[in-house]
């Protein structure tokens, strides 16, 4: 019969003592792994407390109109005179054109200047964000006050009954975002984290291509006629799903590239950390603070969010340029992807 010694080990077999147990049960890499799980932990924290703590309104965009140029010219200066800048307005020739600007989502509000009624109008459009809509009310409102006039409110782009608050958009990008880089991860790590030659890193491109396809569909369906929850083209939200989930996906496999399974952390960082809390869901864009509010247009959640609710409810005006990032990201990680296995390929060569 065995006995238990002190240490912690069995008669006879020194080294398996609880210090050597500790040893085997964490190792150093193990060690750093969960050191940089802590960080990417505290990352989170900071980034969207830093995001969504104090959203202050900065340089909204508005079109201004009134009977003639004096008056509305008048009303620009009074606008562009607040304190910290909260709005940013742009004199327009007639309601007409100012409605236009924002369904082409070029302004996010407009004020209508009449001196001859004891009011102004204020158009909005929730389905650009209820928060959005909401700042431009407190901001416009809390002028027209100032000047003992009244403000009616009229929502020209109301969001769908089954989107509260405009954030159906947003959570349906969170969704592809995760799956994109979920599905990387998984044909990453089941092989080993790195490509071992080209040919494996293109078959993994490809079935990335195939499942965001098929995720891009049936995202936009759950959020469309399943749900209700999204207006608009369900092939236009198909096409931004694929390419939105395929380009978080080709990024994540070029961050494996680079850096083994550590580059799913780094993906994270990348789509999660930094690209949530920047890309406009709960708070659009002008009430975020500085550097979330530059960082989120280029980032794949804050331009899918800004298509999706284009697509949904401004009839695609506005997706070009967020299509465009989006594909920057999707070509620019898959070349990386080849490129990086196509070199280790080359050396594993020359070193036969």
């Amino acid at each position: 019969m065995t006995r238990t010694t002190r240490g912690g080990g069995l008669d006879g077999d020194p080294n398996t003592g609880f210090l050597h147990e500790v040893r085997d049960a964490v190792s150093a890499r193990t060690g750093l792994l969960v050191i940089g799980v802590l960080l990417v932990q505290l990352a989170f924290i900071a980034s969207y407390i830093g995001a969504f703590h104090q959203p202050e309104p900065h340089r909204i965009p508005i079109a201004v109109t009134g009977p003639n140029a004096q008056v509305t010219a008048q009303a620009v200066q009074q606008l562009r005179a607040l304190p910290d800048e909260p709005l940013k307005p742009r004199a327009v020739r007639d309601e007409a054109e100012a409605l236009e600007q924002i369904r082409e989502r070029g302004v996010d509000g407009a004020l209508i200047v009449d001196p001859r009624a004891p009011g102004d109008r204020l158009l909005v459009a929730s389905a650009a964000g209820g928060s959005l809509s909401q700042a431009l009310e407190q901001v416009v409102g809390a002028a027209e006050r100032a000047q003992k006039r009244a403000l009616k409110v009229e929502d020209v782009v109301p969001g769908a009954a089954g989107d509260a608050r405009g954030l159906s958009s947003f959570y349906l990008v969170v969704g592809w975002c995760v799956g994109g880089y979920l599905c990387a991860s998984a044909l990453a790590i089941s092989a080993g984290a790195k490509p071992a030659n080209p040919a494996r890193a293109l078959i993994r491109l490809c079935v990335m291509l195939l499942y965001s396809v098929v995720a891009g569909l049936f995202g936009a369906l759950i959020a469309g006629p399943w749900l209700d929850a999204l207006p608009g083209s369900v092939p236009a939200l198909w096409g931004l799903g694929a390419l939105l989930v395929f380009a978080v996906g080709a990024l994540t496999l070029a961050f494996q590239g680079i850096a083994g399974v550590v580059g799913i952390g780094l993906a994270i960082i990348v789509v999660v950390v930094l690209g949530n809390p920047s890309a406009g869901g709960a708070y659009p864009y002008p009430l975020l603070p500085g550097f979330w509010r530059g960082l989120g247009p280029v980032l794949p959640p804050g331009a899918g969010t800004f298509a999706a609710r284009s697509i949904a409810y401004f009839r695609g005006n506005g997706a070009g340029g967020p299509f465009l990032v989006l594909a920057a990201w999707a070509v620019g990680s898959a070349a990386v992807t080849l490129l990086l296995s196509l070199l280790r390929h080359d050396r594993r060569e020359a070193t036969r």
